[in-house]
């Protein structure tokens, strides 16, 4: 059977329109790779192979160091060549820890992440964090084992079409059919997960393939018809972009997470200063621009700044550098921006006016289209006078200075949770990576602690994943071993993919998790307060009235160090004390109260125009500006 290509396994618009991309500026379709985005390793010589020792020696010469994983049946044939092989191996307690551990690795260090499962049961458990990885674009290669080639479809013990299953969620998939293919498939496989649009590739082996003898040799030459991202943006619309930008009167630079993915936040922060146009990043983008830069309005959309969401509102002109304009930043999206006019420049041409019309669509990678419009806005400003923003700041610095992000305390003397998270990013400071679960505490870890440096916030953005904090935290801690990381998890997502800090604990791999525990779904729970008559259906989660499960026996049971605080005369000490903790992982149990919100907030399904400052508060913006 002929490995299915790239072409003809395109299995969604997005990634379709990108394959048929102009070739111009572009990566070549076949080319002899060495290790990409590793250190450098030494190219081993032919020999002599099982199938399993093959896929083992490619991961060696790709430069892996880590993967995270569990044995099964179908696998097992490459678990006995790993066992003598320099690549760690960390044994994860669930197979969806092994996936978002990969993820977490990936975002820490810009690196392939690497998980691998059996077959049936232990590859579908990779279809969520598969899924989170695509939508984030996060550069991972997942590797599971296949029924035997003569039992494939015939319903055998612990088969799955993973291939199938996953051919909506990721960039691309291979089923390997020969042993011979196995270094040329691993080789691809890291080439697409870490080029042009990051995103994860699977690769499923079947276990007679494992077990069949070949040679492996190393270095392959890739085949990849038809993929061909482009890097270099095409210069006329560069040069438009640059003209916009000295005529607009109220710009704002929209930043999504491409920025990070494209190594390119230097050019952002000299673009930012050369125009002094208002910057707002994403969810997937904190960290890209200093959160404390005076031309930062923050992060726009559904839990934004007032700011940040009124300047994508009411702008003439909107210069989007890797991001998507999805639904939790513009809002209702026939009432977003109305009088925009849009620059979008993305790595990938399926984005591009796929939910807003570009004006001067650039593709290309977000480093390159960010230095090129540096050079061309220095020849536009040196050719002619360009548009005072004065009045532009003065109506966003009046909203800043009007609409701070804050908090209130608890009316009923229970702990804050945002006061927590702030005292966690005050305390810690700039340099550790931050990993959020999902809900209401990622929301405040994104609004409450300052981003000064790219790639240290850590969450799911796209697939708004529960459970995705601690595997993501040890992956990332695995990846950047001398950098503190502190994982903000809520007390619902915890309970999904805790079991993963015993692995923490017996790998050695210190990680802090700060458990917002308000006993309940929370983000649920706000939604039920505000939009459902606060009839609170299945959100009690008992972790307060019952204490149920008790996180600190939990964590010692676990192999942690677990703490507890209720007060906020407490808590500096506690996180004080977690920090002096480098020996094993640390959890700590901050008991909040449950009625605190995330403010501000645009209703799902509403405009931007109707964001609400507070419950019943809404931002007095001038009467010419509603």
């Amino acid at each position: 059977m002929t490995r299915p290509t790239p072409e003809t396994l395109a299995h969604s618009a997005r990634r379709a329109r990108a394959a048929a991309a102009p070739a111009t500026d572009t990566e070549p379709a076949a080319r002899t790779v060495a290790a990409p985005a590793a250190p450098a390793v030494r190219t081993p010589a032919p020999a002599q192979v099982s199938g399993a020792g093959s896929l083992v020696r490619s991961l060696e010469a790709l430069g892996v160091d880590v993967v995270f994983g569990i044995p099964g049946g179908s696998i097992l044939p490459a678990y006995d060549p790993l066992y003598d092989s320099a690549v760690r191996h960390i044994l994860v307690r669930h197979e969806q820890g092994a996936g978002h551990a990969a993820t977490g690795y990936a975002q820490a260090t810009g690196r392939v992440g690497v998980c691998m499962a059996t077959s049936g049961p232990g590859a579908t458990n990779l279809v969520t964090p598969i899924a989170d990885a695509y939508m984030d674009s996060v550069p991972v290669v997942a590797i599971t084992g296949q029924v035997a080639r003569p039992a494939i479809g015939t319903d055998a013990f612990q088969e799955a079409d993973i291939q199938g299953i996953t051919l909506p969620i990721t960039k691309h998939n291979f089923l390997v059919q020969e042993a011979a293919e196995i270094p040329q498939v691993l080789a691809e496989a890291f080439h697409l997960a870490s080029t042009g649009r990051p995103g994860p590739v699977l690769v499923d082996i079947p276990k007679d393939v494992l077990q069949a003898a070949t040679t492996f040799t190393w270095p392959p030459t890739l085949d990849l018809p038809g993929y061909r991202p482009t890097l270099h943006p095409h210069g006329k619309q560069i040069r438009e972009a640059a003209r916009l930008l000295a005529n607009a009167r109220r710009p704002v630079l929209y930043v999504g997470g491409g920025v990070l993915k494209a190594g390119a936040t230097d050019g952002l922060r000299q673009l930012a200063e050369l125009t002094g146009i208002p910057v707002v990043t994403t969810l997937m983008a904190l960290g890209a621009f200093p959160d404390s830069h005076p031309q930062h309005l923050g992060m726009p959309g559904m839990h934004g700044t007032v700011a940040a969401v009124y300047g994508l509102q009411k702008a003439d002109l909107i210069v989007a550098l890797g991001a998507r304009f999805d639904d939790r930043v513009t809002g209702r999206l026939d009432s977003f921006a109305p009088d925009a006019t849009v620059v979008h420049a993305d790595i990938d041409p399926a984005e591009i006016g796929k939910n807003r019309h570009a004006d001067v669509p650039i593709v290309g990678d977000a480093r390159h289209v960010i230095d090129e419009l540096i050079a061309a806005v220095t020849a536009e400003r040196a050719a002619g006078p360009t548009t005072d923003l004065g009045d532009w700041w003065n109506q966003l610095d009046d909203l800043r200075k009007r609409y701070p992000l804050g908090y209130d305390d608890p009316a009923d003397g229970t702990l804050s949770p945002q006061y927590v998270i702030k005292r966690i990013g005050e305390i810690v400071g700039r340099d550790a990576i931050y990993v959020a679960g999902v809900g209401q505490h990622q929301m405040w870890a994104s609004q409450f602690i300052s981003y000064e440096k790219p790639y240290t916030w850590l969450n799911s953005g796209g697939l708004g994943t529960m459970g995705y904090a601690v595997p993501a935290a040890m992956g990332a801690k695995v990846g950047k071993p001398d950098t503190v990381v502190w994982a903000i998890d809520g007390d619902g997502c915890f309970q999904m993919t805790n079991q993963e800090l015993a692995t923490c604990a017996l790998e050695g791999i210190p990680v802090k998790i700060a458990v917002i525990n308000n006993g309940n779904l929370g983000m649920v729970r706000q939604w039920q307060t505000l939009f459902y008559g606060e009839r609170y259906s299945n959100t009690d989660l008992g972790t307060h009235k019952h204490r149920i499960p008790d996180f600190v026996k939990l964590a010692e049971a676990l192999g942690c160090v677990g703490l507890r605080c209720e007060t906020a005369e407490d808590v500096d000490k506690t996180i004080a004390a977690a920090m002096e903790i480098n020996d094993a992982p640390v959890v700590i149990d901050f008991v909040v109260g449950k009625d605190a919100m995330v403010w501000p907030m645009v209703a799902a399904g509403t405009s931007n125009d109707e964001i609400m400052f507070a419950r019943g508060v809404r931002p007095a913006f001038d009467e010419d500006d509603i």
